[in-house]
């Protein structure tokens, strides 16, 4: 019985003192965020209209907030060329 008790007892300090040294997580910058927002929305398997209508959502929220250092055009976008 002896060994089982050590055993759990080394256990559960090892786990302690992983939990202790682990680093704090940092916060998600903006664009972090964005993109696991769109990641996330793309992975729910809505209906074509719905999906389009909550990502032009989400788009028109970050390019509001300014998180967008330079949006491309939508010409850009659409593979026209000028």
């Amino acid at each position: 019985m002896k060994p089982l008790m050590l055993s759990v007892l080394m256990l559960a300090a090892a786990t302690a003192a992983g939990c202790a040294s682990h680093p704090e997580d940092r916060p998600f910058a903006a664009e972090e965020q964005y993109q696991l927002a769109l990641e996330s929305l793309a992975r729910q398997g809505l209906p074509y209209e719905t999906y389009m209508r909550q990502r032009a959502a989400l788009v028109q929220r970050h390019h509001a907030a300014g998180d967008v250092a330079e949006a491309p055009s939508s010409d850009a976008a659409q593979g026209h060329q000028s």
